[in-house]
């Protein structure tokens, strides 16, 4: 028996649609990070990048449990002394919703060149469907 290594020219790349409204963030961005590894598919490869596109929308109505939307802190520091930024997850979700299922998913993804290509292949809107302008490649809606 030999091992089937996937090779980047025969990958075959599908696109789907996550409608995050009412679902909690977490589940729904290791749902995401799976689609994005490849790992839902019978030709996953570690080292190979074999993972879909995903449309995440509706992320501005995601929801946090518990008291999470208050105690929650996401940090930001620039590099210079005294410089660390935080912000509660209650003020990310008005501000940048976007980025709150951004940093769930990049949390759960590779920490290497591999993770940071995989993390390129998602779109993350914090509006509607229409909004998002991805009708051309076909998206099929993807249940978390």
């Amino acid at each position: 028996m030999k091992t089937y290594n996937a090779k980047p020219g025969e990958i075959e790349r599908r696109w789907y649609i996550v409608d995050a409204a009412g679902k909690p963030i977490g589940r729904t961005a290791s749902a995401i990070a799976m689609i994005l590894m490849g790992k839902t598919k019978p030709t996953f490869t570690p080292n190979t990048d074999v993972g879909d596109f995903v449309v995440a929308i509706n992320v501005g109505k995601a929801v946090l449990t518990g008291k999470k939307m208050k105690n929650k802190q996401y940090h930001h520091h620039t590099g210079w002394v005294g410089k660390l930024f935080s912000v509660s997850a209650e003020e990310l979700l008005e501000t940048k919703p976007a980025d709150m299922l951004k940093f769930a998913v990049e949390g759960m993804l590779p920490k290497s060149r591999l993770g940071k290509a995989m993390l390129k292949k998602l779109k993350v809107h914090a509006g509607a469907c229409p909004a998002h302008g991805y009708t051309a490649q076909k998206a099929q809606p993807l249940e978390t």
